[in-house]
């Protein structure tokens, strides 16, 4: 083993011979050696190894091998040096096994070696974002969970901060490709992460973008699949994969495929829904979706089906007024209870269906049907007036919203005319003449800047009013919970495998 004296004579050596650098093997070989010595002698290699490494091919292997147990050393100062040193060994062919490498440490739990690895792996993003991804996706698709685990992170906080210089088309078809590939079998964190990757591409910003993310959506949701109500995890991968999808819904992307599986499997087992979560109102979570892709639905094949499906279960929840006795009062022990909630979603969802069949209540009903559906909704009308004190909190400011549905059907015949702002949604106002960048901008060409605000893929999907009717709601994060397709998390979708691995240097 050489030592701090032989190091420094062979490092001369090796400096002082300029563009003959590489006639001396010898001498960077000792410097290899350096890595079996002591403290001094390792943090010495660490610095020499890759200064001179691009002028020894042949020991390319060695060098970084080398470099590698340095990496792996007991000693901290060590590992913080080698890593930091690593991206001198991205030439090349070299490169995707270095960015494998740099993949694999961020298993660290050291902070400090957490930073350099990242900061490591961004430089040779820089330099090569082609040959980087296919070490990161190696480990990705192969690699231990832990380390998966934060590569998929590494990807969603650090693209968004590259350049467009880095980050051009062909790059990112690499990663659509790629991670559809990893789409196949993800967590329900994991697949959140993905779409949170994929949705900040600039290349799926256009329309045709977003319907392909619709369509991994859709894929992820099984929605060919028969509804199962009593599974828990069914449950939760519907509604996890439809929260990604509603932010991707406009009038050119059509919900149509989703609010069609809600009104023809879910809404039929409304009652039935399960959740491992307590004091989660699954129920009014499922109609809420519903009622946000609502918007958007395109021309739907079974349309009277499926809006006479949606009726009937608004009618469950819009009583009739209870009957009264000859004195006056009611002949029952108390007035039915209303839940706004659930009318608020139910009858949103019934208004932007119905008015593409606006018939649909007086042809396709008889005359005692529909004269019973104005009793419920007088009813209820009444009651959201006795009760409008105790929801003030929860309907302040947008109470004449809430009402313009239910004066759409009061008129004779029903209007559908009104435009109603859901009250967990923020009010927004739009400048005349202002278009949504996104909209304007066609499948070949990248979207025009809109000015400084709130982006899309920001926007709150759930931020239900505050009070007792919703007190539960705004505890409960889907996105920290579930296995997908592959059970990644054991919970009966299908299964990796074990994949006990050493060391892939």
């Amino acid at each position: 083993m050489p030592t701090v004296e032989e190091l420094y004579r062979n490092y001369g050596i090796l400096a002082d011979a300029t563009e003959q650098v590489g006639q001396h093997k010898d001498a960077y070989q000792v410097i290899l050696d350096g890595v079996k010595g002591g403290t001094k002698e390792k943090r010495l290699a660490a610095q020499f190894i890759p200064k001179f490494f691009k002028h020894f091919p042949e020991l390319a292997d060695s060098a970084i091998n080398a470099q590698l147990d340095l990496c792996e050393d007991e000693d901290v100062s060590i590992r913080r040096q080698a890593i930091k040193e690593l991206p001198q060994f991205a030439t090349g062919e070299n490169l995707p096994r270095v960015a494998d490498i740099l993949t694999q440490l961020l298993q660290t739990d050291d902070s400090a070696e957490f930073n350099l690895v990242n900061n490591a792996l961004l430089s040779i993003f820089k330099m090569d974002a082609k040959g980087t991804l296919g070490g990161l996706f190696s480990q990705i698709l192969q690699g231990e969970d832990i380390v998966r685990e934060r590569a998929i992170k590494f990807l969603s906080t650090k693209l968004k901060t590259l350049p467009d210089e880095v980050l051009t088309k062909e790059v990112e078809e690499l990663i659509l490709t790629e991670s559809k590939k990893v789409l196949e079998d993800v967590t329900g964190e994991e697949f959140v992460l993905f779409m949170k990757i994929l949705s900040g591409l600039k290349s799926l910003q256009t329309v045709s973008g977003r319907q392909q993310l619709v369509e991994l959506v859709a894929e992820q949701a099984d929605l060919e699949q028969t509804f199962n109500p009593s599974d828990p995890d069914c449950v939760d991968r519907l509604l996890q994969c439809t929260r990604q999808a509603v932010p991707l819904f406009s009038k050119n992307v059509h919900s149509t495929r989703f609010v069609t599986y809600f009104c023809e499997q879910v809404l039929p087992n409304l009652s039935s829904l399960t959740t491992p979560v307590e004091g989660l109102d699954i129920q009014l979570e499922v109609l809420k979706l519903l009622a946000e892709m609502s918007s958007f639905c395109g021309d739907m094949e079974k349309l009277e089906t499926n809006l006479r499906k949606l009726f009937d279960k608004l009618l469950e929840y819009m009583p009739l007024p209870p009957e009264e006795a000859e004195n006056g009062e009611n002949a029952g022990n108390e007035e039915p209870k209303l839940q706004f909630s659930y009318v608020e979603c139910l009858l949103y969802s019934f208004h932007q269906l119905g008015r593409k069949l606006p018939d649909f209540l007086t042809a396709k009903l008889n005359a005692e049907k529909l004269k019973d559906f104005k009793i419920r909704l007088q009813y209820f009308a009444r009651g959201l007036q006795v009760y409008i004190r105790q929801l003030r909190l929860a309907l302040q400011g947008k109470t004449g919203e809430a009402l313009k549905t239910d004066e759409d059907l009061f008129h004779i015949p029903p209007s559908y005319k009104s435009t109603v702002t859901l009250s967990w949604k923020p009010v927004q106002k739009v400048e005349i003449g202002q278009k949504r960048a996104t909209e304007d901008t066609t499948s070949g060409s990248p979207p025009k800047k809109s000015p400084a605000g709130p982006k899309r893929d920001a926007r709150q999907i759930y931020n239900p009013p505050s009070g007792k009717y919703s007190g539960n709601l705004g505890n409960f994060n889907y996105e920290q919970r579930g296995a997908f397709r592959g059970s990644r998390g054991g919970r009966g979708w299908g299964a990796r495998g074990n994949r006990s691995r050493g060391r892939l240097y």
